[in-house]
């Protein structure tokens, strides 16, 4: 099954956005600083499992908060979960909206996107 597969060959990385950057979702989870060509990633590397598969939460505004969204480097975070083999990212972001139809809690998967 694809459940069982991902138990054994998966490594997801999670880069975290506000309210996803809570090591506590991790169990027997430690902590890895690194490195990378591009200098380094936001914030240490925070290593466990979620329900037996394993996982890297890199927090991306820093623990705390300390990183402005322009101040980012997405190229060492990035890498630095390459190296530490993932084979999944997944990234979070939250920001409201103008749309009064969105409501605070609703999930809005995007369908245009800048990259600057």
């Amino acid at each position: 099954s694809s459940k069982l597969t991902c138990t054994f060959l998966c490594k997801v990385g999670i880069i975290g956005g506000t309210g996803l950057d809570d090591p506590d979702i991790l169990e027997g989870r430690t902590e890895k600083y690194v490195d990378t060509p591009y200098g380094k990633p936001s914030d240490a590397l925070i290593l466990g499992k979620i329900k037996n598969v394993d996982c890297v939460l890199l927090a991306r505004h820093g623990r705390h908060h300390t990183i402005m969204p322009s101040n980012v480097n997405y190229r060492a975070n990035i890498w630095a979960l390459k190296e530490e083999n993932c084979s999944h990212v997944l990234v979070t972001t939250a920001c409201g909206s103008l749309r009064e139809e969105i409501q605070p809690g609703d999930l809005v998967i995007i369908d245009q996107f800048i990259d600057r």
